[in-house]
């Protein structure tokens, strides 16, 4: 009966972020197919553990420590649920910056710990690949904008042109582009300088990040943090202090306060 209470509460979990639509705030959406599958599976094995409880199939002669090895097992499997259902989703903002330090991310070698990859301003799916393909993948995506006079970014390639912006900055020096994102006041306090962002998602939670490009506003900025603005400019290297490191930079040249967006993440898309 526990597995049934079990299994049909992972059912109900995925069906209730399915329906509220919050199940983008978990996965990649290109992957929601996968969570509608386990959604049926779980409804299918929890069938199948009612009827199997029904017949009474199970043996009732298990010994203490197969039922203390049980209890646990039920225990570690209900943790999802009990944070599924109890925890409210929330839709994260520039405070979740703050909180976790605003840095550019380190390189494996600066750091001398393979595992730190630190998903600030630049995307980083080159752990996704071995080192020939992501180059190989790199240099496509590129060469799909390279020779575009104005770069326009949006919901779909958000990701992927902020990665190979990062990733050859130099051969974008001079490109107009347009983007949204919500601003966040450069932690310099510059006045006529600030972040915009958008909160992206790879595969999953556990690898999203903040992502975005400073920019250089031609006066002081009139926006405040987590206020969603949408600029024009064209992109330049400028260096960053904080960071001691050359940036892509976009110098804006129009610039207006818009609405958030319904879907404020983005995802990548492979």
């Amino acid at each position: 009966m526990i597995r049934f209470l079990i299994l049909s509460g992972y059912f109900e979990l995925m069906l209730m972020l399915q329906v509220t639509g919050k199940l983008n705030q978990y996965i990649n959406t290109h992957y929601s197919y996968l969570a509608f599958l386990s959604m049926v599976l779980a409804f299918i094995l929890s069938v199948t553990q009612l009827i199997k409880w029904v017949r009474n199939k199970k043996s009732t002669h298990s010994h203490f420590s197969t039922k203390k090895s049980l209890l646990l097992a039920y225990l570690i499997t209900s943790i999802p649920l009990f944070v599924g259902f109890c925890f409210p989703t929330v839709s994260l903002d520039a405070s979740i910056v703050d909180t976790k330090g605003f840095h550019f991310p380190l390189a494996k070698e600066s750091t001398g710990d393979a595992q730190i990859r630190t998903q600030y301003l630049r995307p980083d799916t080159s752990i996704y690949y071995n080192k020939n393909d992501y180059t190989d993948l790199m240099t496509k995506i590129k060469n799909k904008y390279i020779d575009k006079g104005t770069i326009k970014v949006t919901d779909e390639n958000y990701l992927e042109l902020m990665e190979i912006i990062y990733n050859y900055p130099g051969e974008f020096i001079g490109k107009n582009i347009q983007y949204t994102g919500f601003f966040y006041q450069d932690p310099e306090k510059k006045a006529n300088y600030g972040f915009l962002f958008r909160f992206g998602i790879i595969h999953c939670i556990a690898d999203s990040g903040v992502f975005g490009l400073l920019n250089s506003f031609p006066t002081n900025v009139p926006y405040k943090t987590n206020e969603w603005v949408h600029v024009s400019g064209k992109i330049e290297l400028e260096h960053y202090k904080p960071f001691n490191r050359n940036l892509p930079t976009v110098v804006v040249t129009k610039a207006e306060k818009t609405v958030a967006p319904h879907n404020q993440y983005v995802y990548r898309s492979f």
